[in-house]
């Protein structure tokens, strides 16, 4: 298995994350969209400013992810932190709308409310299928 081919290929058709956080012990986990800059090497994604887990995110800043598979088990998934961007969605908003087009709607209807978050991470495994696991490391 190529680990760095994979990786990008999965984290440019994938455009889900399942993204778990935890704070005082309770674990919370949730679908969003995602968008991933290789050049940056950070994951991208927004939410509503009042959502439960931006304050999950101000208790604690390490999280977990998974992309979610639409097509048999190929996913990738890593540790690392989330932080606010100094970003706003409409600075990327060409990138997310290219791989989701939909996401043009919510942005134009919601763009004001959305706050861009990032989640760098250094290494991320891979998952082809049961018996191709590999991991990445992106430094």
């Amino acid at each position: 298995m190529n680990t760095k081919n994979e990786f990008k290929r999965i984290m440019e058709s994938q455009t889900e994350i399942a993204l778990a956080t935890s704070v005082n012990d309770v674990s919370n986990v949730r679908i969003v969209n995602f968008f991933y800059d290789e050049s940056a090497q950070t994951l991208f994604f927004a939410t509503f400013g009042d959502n439960d887990k931006v304050k999950e995110f101000e208790q604690n800043s390490k999280v977990a992810f998974t992309t979610v598979p639409h097509n048999g088990n190929e996913h990738v998934k890593a540790k690392g932190n989330v932080n606010k961007s100094s970003l706003s969605i409409y600075d990327i908003k060409d990138s997310f709308i290219s791989k989701i087009p939909d996401y043009k709607d919510t942005i134009e209807q919601a763009g004001q409310f959305l706050i861009l978050f990032e989640i760098k991470f250094d290494t991320a495994t891979i998952t082809l299928d049961f018996e191709n696991i590999d991991t990445y490391f992106l430094v």
